[in-house]
């Protein structure tokens, strides 16, 4: 029988061996090496401190999905054949599960009929809409690379990424509120206008061969309804044959991003990123339990949050898909909410802080929310606090992660506690790893200490497209990705994000991060949003400058701002400039753009 001893060291981890009589001799006891913890186990809360440094493992009982992004949508329209898949209130568009099953089928069997094939790129431009998120499923049924391109793209950004992936293909409407993208195509391919609709040669984008446009039909170009006829029997034997061929490990979609630096780069993601990462992000929020899950999806298609937490959980969990509006519009987001009883409602905080800002919000009923998911940049907690109490979203959830990780590497769990809530982005995932090391010597730092965050795991990308200096730059030989975010890590797995490390505000050798002041300035009751940015400044190198927007029908000024931080934060935090603005450059996915902010607040103080 085991002694207490014994039992006790393997409860506490701790490795031991029977030591030599010259061990004895020399140490006059047993030699024990000490292991530390780092696993959380995280099928539930975590309720037991196990971290002991800042490297966290989230094991788990439920094991990843072997599954293709087409197999996943299969699986779950034999399943839930008659449920409701999608709903566009504004197009007057439902679908169930099976229908949106065979519409996914015929567009891909309308993809190869085209002379579209396994591993070309397709690119998909524009606005949420039903026919991206067929694309989304149709490209990956026949094994073709969905490419994300951002709606708000111009001339120049279209070319580079058509170009940088060699794009085959492009799929977008002919115009959208101010973007015109089919004289956008014929600026850069004025050959379409004479081409036959399956023969484009075009000198500035020699891959492109085919346009389809969603919402007309232009001289050059197909008709989506032309892709939906031309799936004969012939392709879709040719669909199903397909389907042997692919593997999830197979580049599935790029999705560009800027990162911190540079051109835009493309992030290329297979089956099994997105996959396993949907399913996990699904299994954190109780998707797999919920008798109802209707989810109210503001966030672009275009990226990962919408692509992902949205489409490939509807297709993983079963869950219906609201979308609430082709353009975002705060207002349709309640009413989608109300009318269609959504339980779940996603966004930025941004997204958040606009719909609490609705004159009319306490006339909507949003009794049938459950919970929500606030993700994409940093969460105030006051913003937190009010979704909360204000929309009675009781079980809302911080996400966290990037387009690189597919994209979400910690999350909340539903029944996380308030301080969780507002002062973490939540526990590490299932099968992921994350460790805070020291930026400068690489070095795992001690629990609560602030360094650069990085992830291992099925979540990170294959590779930055066509740039392997890019790609080893952000990925070490030992399959790290390096964040560039600072954080902090728990015992329990828990993550806080400090900032960006690119976005420290370095004053007079001073480091600031701009989310610990952007999150004290929430608690003013003055304030509806606040970001904090550095501005150049001749003998500091930087300056603090608050950029404020204030709740309707308020009143404030910059001394009244920098006498309520005097004696809270401390005084090098406290902002020298103070702007008030009606609002900020925004990305079309909801983040700031705060370069953009950066460089209009510095030419408005003539700086």
């Amino acid at each position: 029988m085991f002694s207490k001893t014994v039992l006790a060291r393997l409860r506490a981890g701790v490795h031991f061996f029977k030591p030599s009589k010259f061990l004895q001799r020399n140490c006059g006891k047993p030699l024990v090496f000490v292991q530390p913890s780092c696993a959380i186990h995280v099928d539930s809360p975590p309720t037991v401190p196990s971290l002991t440094i800042s490297y966290a493992h989230g094991t788990s009982s439920i094991s990843m999905l072997p599954l293709t992004v087409g197999q996943s949508l299969q699986n779950t329209a034999e399943r839930w054949p008659d449920r409701e898949a999608l709903v566009f209130p504004q197009d007057g568009i439902r679908k169930t599960f099976s229908q949106f099953q065979v519409d996914v089928d015929q567009a891909a069997a309308g993809l190869l009929a085209l002379g579209l094939k396994k591993g070309d790129r397709l690119g998909m431009w524009g606005p949420n809409s039903y026919e991206w998120i067929i694309m989304q499923f149709a490209t990956a049924r026949a094994g073709i690379i969905l490419v994300s391109v951002n709606p708000a793209y111009q001339l120049h950004e279209l070319e580079f990424a058509m170009k940088k992936v060699q794009c085959n293909a492009i799929v977008c409407p002919s115009q959208f509120k101010t973007q015109k993208y089919y004289y956008m195509l014929k600026q850069l391919c004025p050959e379409i206008e004479t081409a036959t609709a399956t023969g484009i040669k075009s000198i500035r984008l020699p891959d492109l061969r085919v346009v389809i446009l969603t919402d007309s039909r232009q001289p050059g170009a197909l008709h989506m309804d032309d892709v939906m006829q031309a799936g004969s029997s012939q392709y879709h034997q040719e669909l199903q044959d397909l389907q042997k061929k692919i593997s999830f490990d197979d580049p599935i979609n790029i999705q560009f991003t800027s990162g911190t630096t540079g051109s835009p780069k493309g992030a290329t993601l297979s089956h099994h990123n997105i996959v396993n990462n949907a399913y996990f992000i699904g299994q954190r929020l109780g998707f797999n339990w919920r008798p109802t899950v209707r989810v109210c999806v503001p966030v672009p298609l275009y990226h990962c949050f919408g692509s992902v937490a949205g489409g490939l959980v509807m297709a993983l969990h079963g869950a219906t898909l609201v979308f609430p509006s082709t353009g975002y519009d705060g207002r349709a987001n309640l009413a989608a909410i109300q009318n269609e009883r959504c339980t779940f409602v996603y966004g930025t905080p941004t997204m958040f802080i606009d719909m609490l800002g609705q004159p009319d919000l306490a006339k909507f009923d949003l009794s049938s929310l459950e919970g929500g998911v606030m993700a994409g940049s940093p969460c105030p907690p006051e913003i937190v606090k009010a979704v909360i109490t204000d929309m009675g979203v009781k079980q809302l959830c911080i996400g966290y992660g990037t387009t690189e990780n597919s994209p979400v590497t910690f999350c909340g769990f539903p029944l996380d506690s308030f301080d969780r809530k507002v002062e973490t982005v939540g526990c590490i995932l299932n099968h992921t790893e994350a460790k805070v090391v020291n930026p400068t010597t690489g070095e795992v730092v001690p629990l609560g200490t602030q360094g650069e965050l990085m992830i291992r795991g099925c979540c990170v990308m294959l590779e930055y497209w066509d740039d392997v200096l890019k790609t080893q730059e952000c990925i070490t030989k030992d399959h790290w990705y390096k964040t560039g975010d600072i954080a902090t890590l728990d015992q329990y797995g828990y993550c806080r994000i400090e900032g960006r490390i690119k976005d420290m505000i370095i004053r007079g050798g001073e480091n600031i991060y701009p989310a610990e002041i952007e999150q004290f300035l929430h608690t003013h009751p003055k304030v509806q949003e606040a970001q904090v940015i550095g501005v150049k400044d001749a003998r500091m190198g930087e300056e603090v400058c608050a950029c404020i927007k204030l709740k309707a029908g308020q009143e404030c000024g910059a001394e009244e701002i920098r006498t309520y931080c005097t004696g809270k934060i401390a005084h090098f935090k406290i902002p020298r400039y103070v702007t008030f603005v009606q609002g900020y450059p925004l990305t079309v996915s909801g983040k700031i753009q705060k370069n953009k902010l950066r460089a209009e607040t510095e030419k408005q103080l003539g700086l």
